[in-house]
């Protein structure tokens, strides 16, 4: 999910009532929330931000220290301030609790949409996708905005009873997305086999943006993928137009070698391939069909030189 979400789960369950259990627990549980993100800073290298991205920071070892971590800074942080005598003691054992409950919040609000997770990082390098919640959900942002609202200017006293109702809600849309993204993907995989006579190796029945009663559809048909999208109770439609792989070009074959192709393929999950003539050779770019209207990190190229004959 997006940084916003992130943010606001934590502080709703702030506002629930979590916060009142020792110094900082409110800004503790923001930060963790969005502690796992701090493998954006691989945007300041040259590497694919989208190999790196969802693995160390999410996976196993960081879900288990993270959350240490970030409450012994905090510990350190809440015994040189000024301690506020209304609000309860500074509590490293709370801490460490709120800590890991905004970590752990993250990484499944993360698994639930299409762009993947390396959820046992670094024991399994894996990706895994809920497909089930887009990645920027104005809903999720509406439900848990509110009880973060109604809760300002509790600080640390009485639970919001708001708050404690919007995350329920909230949990339950998830629950919800969840479930109907599981029926989607059987409605979907139905009508495949009985127009093809066989399941598809790969499919991808995914969320979209607002709406969550439509779901996008990708299918890996061997050489080439195909599009379409689902809309409740049980409508499959697949686009006339296909997308060639274009993944057997001996071009391709070459600039798979490339540094960043090869990182950018450690994320794409339906990889394509476009080849355009330039001055001394071709350049070659991979996509993937998940984002295929998006540019910048989500495409990556490299020119591959013409082959000179050698003589006989």
């Amino acid at each position: 999910m997006d940084n916003v979400c992130h943010t606001l789960a934590g502080a709703a369950f702030g506002r629930a009532g979590l916060a009142r259990r020792t110094q900082l627990g409110s800004v503790t549980l923001m930060l963790a929330a969005n502690l796992p993100d701090l493998d954006v800073l691989v945007f300041a290298t040259s590497t694919p931000a989208v190999a790196f991205r969802r693995g160390w920071t999410h996976g196993v070892l960081a879900q288990a220290l993270l959350p240490v971590a970030l409450a012994l800074v905090m510990t350190l942080i809440g015994r040189l301030r000024r301690r506020d005598q209304s609000g309860p003691p500074l509590s490293l054992p709370w801490l460490v609790a709120l800590s890991y409950v905004g970590v752990i919040s993250h990484v499944l609000m993360d698994l639930l949409n299409n762009y993947g997770i390396r959820l046992f990082a670094p024991l399994d390098w894996r990706w895994f996708y809920g497909d089930s919640v887009f990645i920027i959900d104005p809903w999720l942002w509406l439900t848990l905005g509110v009880g973060v609202w109604v809760g300002r200017g509790r600080g640390t006293g009485r639970p919001c009873r708001v708050a404690r109702v919007a995350l329920v809600v909230a949990a339950v849309y998830v629950a919800g997305m969840v479930v109907s993204a599981r029926v989607a993907r059987t409605q979907v995989v139905n009508r495949w086999q009985e127009e093809r006579g066989g399941p598809p190796p790969a499919l991808m029945v995914g969320p979209v943006p607002v709406t969550p009663f439509q779901r996008a559809v990708v299918v890996d048909a061997g050489d080439h993928y195909e599009t379409g999208a689902f809309r409740f109770p049980a409508a499959v439609t697949f686009d006339p137009a296909v997308i060639p792989k274009n993944d057997d070009d001996p071009r391709v074959v070459r600039a798979r070698a490339a540094p960043n192709i090869r990182a950018f393929l450690v994320w794409s999950r339906f990889p394509f391939w476009t080849l355009e003539t330039v001055q001394g050779g071709t350049r070659v770019s991979v996509s993937d069909v998940r984002f295929i209207t998006r540019g910048g990190g989500f495409t990556q190229s490299v020119v591959v030189p013409d082959l000179i004959a050698q003589p006989d």
